[in-house]
């Protein structure tokens, strides 16, 4: 575990190669799971705000699942989470081409919004808990992402490199710096056990 600023991050975010493979997995981390995605305290008021605007990108079925259950709703550990089409996919994704996206991100991308997606979709495979005065950074191993892994190891591309964009959303550029200092002097101490 390594601690920079108010975070513990685990060593594979640091370590493990990973980059997003949507042709093989068909995204479908906004699919299988056994809730919706996890959604930070201000971005229920965004979802509040901006639903209007995302809307038109939403399927039939996402649109009556976010009537029926609420455009955000709390989970049995009793966070905020997005609803669910059937205890399935988020109400929020949508397919092209037999891949699943997000409808937020595509209105973002067709600049109908500014909030490109709740950060959790955008940190994926990192997963965020929230300790009392610390996040602690986890890496999330899930079968439905080996091809991610592959293609992770292939680029040589680690975790942390990957989601840089969303990293530095979160926590910003000079947090992000930090974290690459200190991956850097890891993979110097590691090359010099070698």
């Amino acid at each position: 575990m390594i601690e920079i600023g108010k975070c513990i991050v685990t060593k594979e975010v640091i370590q493990e190669k990973f980059v997003c493979d949507l042709n093989k997995c068909k995204g479908m981390c906004c699919v299988e799971g056994d809730s919706g995605a996890p959604l930070e305290e201000d971005e229920i008021d965004i979802l509040d705000e901006i639903y209007n605007d995302i809307k038109p990108y939403l399927r039939e079925e996402g649109i009556k699942a976010i009537e029926k259950q609420g455009k955000y709703k709390i989970d049995w550990d009793g966070d905020y989470v997005t609803p669910l089409i059937n205890e399935k996919e988020c109400a929020y994704a949508i397919f092209e081409e037999g891949i699943a996206k997000c409808a937020v991100e595509k209105a973002y991308l067709d600049g109908k919004v500014d909030f490109k997606k709740p950060i959790s979709c955008h940190l994926y495979p990192i997963r965020v808990k929230k300790l009392t005065e610390y996040d602690a950074l986890n890496y999330d191993r899930w079968k439905i992402c080996k091809p991610a892994i592959s293609l992770g190891e292939e680029l040589n591309l680690n975790v942390y490199k990957f989601l840089e964009e969303p990293l530095v959303r979160k926590y910003g550029k000079e947090w992000f710096s930090e974290l690459k200092l200190v991956a850097d002097e890891l993979k110097k101490a590691e090359k010099s056990h070698d």
